[in-house]
């Protein structure tokens, strides 16, 4: 399924920081950064459930906040693009 995960992370301090460097590093491990603090991720129902709790850890929920979008497996027919593209799609393959 395609998750859409949005963050806005406090970075007034020095620890806020570090969270959100911490927050976009686990999310770049299960997809691709579509806007900078936006992520599509092609994601079973473990893998979601792993990368929700890691960032929960993350995150201090007083000051910041996460959002999950679920766009399901006919995401195709719910996104919409215009503009500059970043990148591979989140369900293409990338080779090295």
């Amino acid at each position: 399924m395609l998750v859409l995960i949005t963050y806005d992370v406090n970075t007034e301090t020095a620890a806020g920081r570090q969270r959100l460097r911490r927050v976009a590093k686990q999310c770049v491990n299960y997809g691709r950064r579509v806007q900078n603090s936006v992520f599509e991720c092609i994601l079973d129902q473990a893998q979601f459930v792993a990368l929700k709790a890691v960032l929960t850890e993350i995150i201090d929920e007083k000051v910041d906040s996460l959002r999950f979008y679920y766009l399901g497996n006919k995401y195709q027919t719910k996104v919409e693009h215009v503009g500059v593209d970043r990148g591979i799609a989140a369900d293409q393959t990338l080779i090295l």
